[in-house]
């Protein structure tokens, strides 16, 4: 999942990097297709919530931001709760009079929640944030598995939360759904327009205390029945056609590749690719 792009997570913290998307929003305040971004992706993850319909419910938006998921929220006639790390944009959040609560807090340190608290969780593009160690204290699976008990605790049983990341890898996708499980998570990844290079979307849907279905994909504006399961994320290795790092077809593309560049490769053979035994 290699991108020409650098990923934001990469550049900064995300309160550093908060600071600088709020001096954007000073600037340009929000724009219209930023609005309907965010709009479309908070439909969608409340959508999966499978919330009981006509009824009013109390809700956790982690990494909250400027709070545009929050005033969808409101919108569809529930509270909300929203966390995020950047005092800027709470400030933003703040400014535009947002209807729900805010709070400053780190979510890799865990959600200051009672018990049972919220009827489901909603996430845009955070949960990413934490398999990135900021600091030399920070430990990503630690922060990982530290969010996902807490938000497991403050969960009523039958919930769920809904996370949408944009995944750098395989490896990234595997830390996170490994943690989930460890907290007592069960779920899977619901991947919408799994097809399409700029529209796909990918939705972390756990349960909490009861195991449920997933629902359908969106594919070209039409749902289907396609979704990778939680404990097959473990072996998630073709978001964008790349196969298994090391494995068979990895190493066939590989030395393709190089004798395309002109270079010297040895011949292929029903050797190639194959896994030794271990010696004694």
């Amino acid at each position: 999942m290699a991108s020409s792009c650098r990923r934001p997570e990469h550049t900064a913290p995300p309160d550093v990097v908060s600071r600088s998307v709020y001096c954007v929003f000073v600037a340009a305040r929000l724009t219209s297709r930023m609005i309907e971004i965010q709009t479309q992706m908070s439909e969608r993850a409340v959508e999966l919530l499978n919330l009981p319909e006509g009824q009013p419910c109390f809700l956790l938006d982690v990494g909250c931001g400027s709070g545009l998921s929050g005033d969808y929220l409101s919108e569809e006639g529930h509270y909300w709760v929203g966390v995020d790390i950047s005092n800027a944009m709470l400030d933003v959040a703040l400014d535009r009079e947002v209807e729900g609560d805010l709070l400053l807090g780190d979510m890799g340190q865990g959600m200051p929640f009672r018990p049972g608290t919220f009827d489901g969780c909603i996430s845009i593009s955070a949960l990413q944030w934490l398999c990135n160690a900021d600091k030399r204290t920070h430990s990503p699976p630690k922060r990982l598995y530290s969010f996902f008990t807490t938000l497991y605790s403050s969960l009523s049983r039958g919930s769920r939360a809904v996370f949408q990341l944009y995944p750098e890898n395989s490896e990234q996708l595997e830390l996170i759904t490994s943690q989930a499980m460890r907290a007592g998570f069960s779920g899977g990844m619901v991947v919408d327009y799994p097809n399409s290079s700029k529209a796909k979307k990918f939705f972390l849907c756990l349960f909490a205390g009861v195991t449920g279905v997933l629902p359908k994909v969106r594919n070209a504006g039409v749902s289907i029945s396609g979704y990778c399961g939680l404990f097959d994320l473990c072996r998630f290795k073709n978001m964008k056609g790349k196969s298994a790092k090391k494995g068979r077809d990895w190493i066939l593309e590989k030395k393709e590749r190089r004798r395309r560049q002109g270079r010297e490769v040895r011949a292929d053979t029903k050797y190639t690719g194959r896994q030794r035994r271990p010696h004694f």
